[in-house]
């Protein structure tokens, strides 16, 4: 039997910081599976999900928190995952708009009221080319119920803001 464990890493950007994680993933029969990993501002941040055999888990648990004595701040939860109780859908969403304050803010709690799961968020705030402004952009894969309808959904984040282009696509 195995266990699932999604780990967060944070580290100062440096050589060796995967190599450790998966090092010690490797030496208790562990299997990385899934991850994100960025550098922000001079500092590592990764978010993994592995496969540890059950009676290893303690133990690779241990030596992963041991990390930190070379500068790796581990944390570990072992996932408990819940069976889908309803129909759900996959959408993805690309945003474009001018960058402003509460941005994320305001998108997340419109997605929340409507019961919407983000699963995976990905932004940028870059220079626009012509204006002199910042642009924001923002790709998301979202999880709805099935009861939920998208196009309320969609025509609500444009009218967060009126520069706001918003596409979303069923993901197949």
């Amino acid at each position: 039997m195995n266990t699932s464990i999604v780990l967060t890493v944070i580290a100062d950007d440096q050589p060796g910081v995967i190599h450790a994680v998966s090092r010690v993933l490797n030496k208790h029969g562990g299997s990385w599976t899934q991850s994100s990993m960025s550098s922000l501002a001079g500092q590592f941040a990764g978010i993994l999900l592995a496969i540890v055999p059950s009676d290893r888990t303690q133990a690779c648990l241990d030596q992963l928190h041991g990390l930190e004595s070379k500068g790796l701040h581990v944390i570990a939860h072992v996932s408990s995952e819940a069976p889908e109780a309803e129909e759900l859908h996959e959408y993805n969403l690309d945003l474009v708009g001018n960058d402003r304050p509460g941005i994320v803010h305001d998108i997340t709690t419109l997605l929340a009221k409507h019961k919407v799961n983000v699963h995976n968020l990905e932004t940028v705030v870059e220079s626009a080319s012509m204006g002199g402004g910042e642009i924001f952009r923002a790709s998301a894969q979202l999880v709805l119920p099935a009861s939920v309808d998208i196009e309320t959904i969609e025509s609500e984040i444009e009218e967060l803001a009126n520069d706001l282009m918003v596409d979303i696509s069923f993901e197949e």
